[in-house]
């Protein structure tokens, strides 16, 4: 699976450059912990399927916008000369079949500085678009409460009832997929 880059028209703060590329699962568990369960040891973010699964990393610049050209287009050939020493794995997503035709993703996570930004939902519609190239029909997840209406964005609706994961609520989301 190649990497994606995603340019924004106008490089901000606000609006980084993102990188999404496949990692391992080892590569996710520091950010699964920091930003999920960060009072629980790191085994507890490790999923026993994690060796199933597909996990993709988006990582943004380390640079300050000193790469862009004057006139404030992206100069994105030397960003990538670049790319793999100056980039930070800020948001992390494990993706699964879960063998009936449905894709599940688990354990999606961003850093809390990078929240709000784009970087998550860029993560998001990358993961979305490799379940249908894999021929998923469906894809879904145990949604945290207070995420709710970010997974609505993407035409995720909830089923069933709210349970609890520790003192955490979740509700199931789901989707079709073209």
């Amino acid at each position: 699976m190649e990497t994606r880059h995603i340019i924004p028209a106008t490089i901000t703060q606000q609006q980084p450059l993102i990188s999404i590329r496949p990692i391992s699962a080892k590569d996710t568990y520091a950010l699964r912990q920091a930003v999920l369960w960060p009072n629980k040891p790191l085994s507890y973010v490790q999923l026993p399927d994690d060796i199933f699964g597909q996990h993709f990393g988006a990582f943004v610049s380390n640079s300050n916008d000193s790469d862009a050209n004057d006139n404030g287009e992206d100069s994105c050939n030397s960003r990538d000369s670049k790319q793999n020493s100056e980039q930070s794995l800020v948001s992390i997503i494990s993706l699964f079949d879960d063998g009936s035709g449905a894709a599940r993703f688990r354990k999606f996570a961003t850093a809390q500085l990078w929240q709000g930004k784009g970087v998550g939902s860029a993560l998001l519609s990358y993961t979305i678009e490799a379940a249908a190239r894999k021929g998923a029909t469906s894809i879904w997840c145990d949604a945290r409460q207070s995420a709710l209406g970010f997974y609505q964005r993407f035409g995720m609706s909830g089923e069933g009832e709210v349970f609890f994961k520790g003192e955490v609520p979740y509700l199931r989301m789901s989707r079709a997929l073209p």
